[in-house]
């Protein structure tokens, strides 16, 4: 159950009216409550931009925040740095490559790693041994149902690695019309890294992609039968316009040549819990960034204040 007592707002710090940094109101007396801000961002490494990642977690007052690309094993993941911050960290990597996590101000429960269908890859190896590469984790804040999810590139349309995608895709759209039928009335959102520019608007140059991956339209087609199962982009919804990833390349990011592959899609539930929606656009700027920026929403929980919360300011 999310919640039974009324909330507290952020006054007039919506996260789409401003341009800079937020904060919480002044510390909640007890028995009152706060919006929870819940962000995901594909940080390329965390190990290489763990400072960037902390400071603009800590600077935005973010509670939960889905991370992608954290290229490292569980032991290698720098958890102190996080929880000096007030964050506790839940993690699924496997090696240098891929790997998802949850990084948290408040209690995460129901930690999953993968989801139960999900499909594996090997180039090479056939059939059910494939191994499942770190891709999904979910876990459960404050009654809601998030999902981390690092979408399988696909690499060419010729390559088994698209094959792969469609498939994961696939599997993972079953899952969620089931995750739906079971506990309809529970916020879910799946957030992260879709590796799929659904409209020609989320590229800045169709041509530039005809016959690649990220555009076509089985990937496309996959992405949509989230919203036939039950699901709403709700940052679109909100903010139409706006790219969440530029290619380190050819200055991509000073000519704006980006694309919007960066997704929270939540069930009703959940979307009648947003109250404001951001891109932050700024984080692709200054010193050894990530190719993509956070996506960010807040969300109206109806929940009772935990005293012993970090609260950061």
């Amino acid at each position: 159950m999310v919640g039974q007592v009324a909330r507290e707002r952020r006054g007039t710090d919506r996260l789409d009216d401003r341009p800079g940094t937020t904060a919480r109101p002044a510390t909640p007396s007890p028995g009152t409550v706060v919006d929870m801000r819940v962000a995901t961002y594909n940080v390329n490494s965390v190990r290489a931009r763990v400072g960037r990642v902390v400071d603009w977690l800590v600077r935005e007052d973010v509670d939960v925040a889905g991370l992608q690309e954290i290229k490292c094993k569980p032991e290698q993941f720098p958890y102190d740095a996080f929880r000096e911050a007030g964050y506790e960290v839940e993690l699924h990597g496997l090696s240098q490559w891929n790997g998802v996590a949850f990084v948290s101000r408040l209690p995460m429960e129901d930690v999953e790693i993968t989801f139960p269908s999900q499909p594996g890859f090997a180039k090479g190896l056939e059939g059910p041994d494939q191994p499942k590469e770190a891709r999904a984790i979910g876990v459960t804040v404050e009654g809601v149902r998030l999902w981390s999810l690092y979408v399988p590139n696909g690499r060419e349309l010729a390559d088994p690695h698209y094959a792969y995608k469609l498939d994961w895709l696939a599997k993972l759209a079953a899952e969620t019309e089931t995750w739906l039928a079971e506990r309809p009335d529970q916020p879910l959102a799946l957030m992260g890294d879709w590796n799929v520019a659904p409209l020609d608007t989320d590229v800045w140059d169709m041509s530039v992609f005809d016959g690649h991956t990220h555009v076509s339209q089985p990937e496309r087609d996959a992405f949509f039968r989230f919203e036939e199962v039950g699901l709403t982009d709700v940052v679109r919804s909100r903010l139409p316009d706006g790219y969440t990833y530029w290619d380190y390349k050819q200055l991509r990011f000073p000519k704006d040549e980006g694309m919007r592959i960066d997704f929270i899609l939540g069930s009703k539930p959940f979307d009648d819990l947003v109250t404001a929606v951001a891109i932050h656009r700024d984080e692709r700027k200054g010193d050894a960034p990530s190719d993509h920026v956070p996506v960010v929403v807040d969300l109206g929980l109806e929940t009772e204040l935990d005293d012993d919360r970090p609260m950061i300011f």
